[in-house]
């Protein structure tokens, strides 16, 4: 039986539906839906493009490690990165408070890509392939507009919330 979880920008109360893709991302699915609800701030993507996130202390059991990876997501892709604080600790990347970098810890990625020709690769590290472990059915083209206010009118104030659907 499929599982769905709702993505929400909560101070401009924007949400879509995802369905979990259990069939090629088990391990992930089941970190994520175990682990919810979850939310933090909410940042627009400077390097991959049209991507949203946040940045969340590490919440997983076990790291789920790689599964059903890609450097180039699609619009609707919603994917899962796992970095340690020294992977984010370059101050150009403006996270040292918000993610606490200065002390040692896993920090989890939870991104949502609304558009076309992104890339996953980061000018310090390279290459950083992310599991995708959903799909957005509905409500992708009112949350590509809401993103789209982030990139242009910020980011500050907005929390990017994800939850079991029908239990937000």
């Amino acid at each position: 039986m499929a599982r769905y979880i709702s993505i929400t920008l909560t101070a401009r109360g924007v949400s879509c539906t995802a369905r979990l893709l259990d069939d090629v991302a088990p391990r992930t699915c089941a970190a994520v839906w175990d682990a919810l609800p979850q939310a933090g701030q909410v940042y627009h993507g400077k390097y991959a493009r049209n991507e949203i996130y946040n940045l969340l202390p590490g919440f997983a059991e076990h790291d789920p490690g790689k599964e059903n990876t890609t450097v180039t997501p699609i619009p609707g892709d919603v994917c899962w990165f796992r970095f340690d604080s020294d992977d984010l600790g370059n101050p150009g990347y403006g996270y040292e408070e918000a993610a606490g970098v200065r002390e040692r810890r896993e920090i989890i990625d939870l991104a949502l890509f609304y558009g076309r020709n992104n890339l996953l690769i980061n000018g310090d590290q390279g290459w950083v392939p992310g599991n995708v472990f959903a799909t957005v059915v509905d409500g992708l083209e009112s949350m590509a507009e809401a993103c789209q206010s982030i990139w242009m009118d910020g980011a500050r104030g907005e929390t990017l919330a994800f939850a079991r659907a029908g239990e937000d």
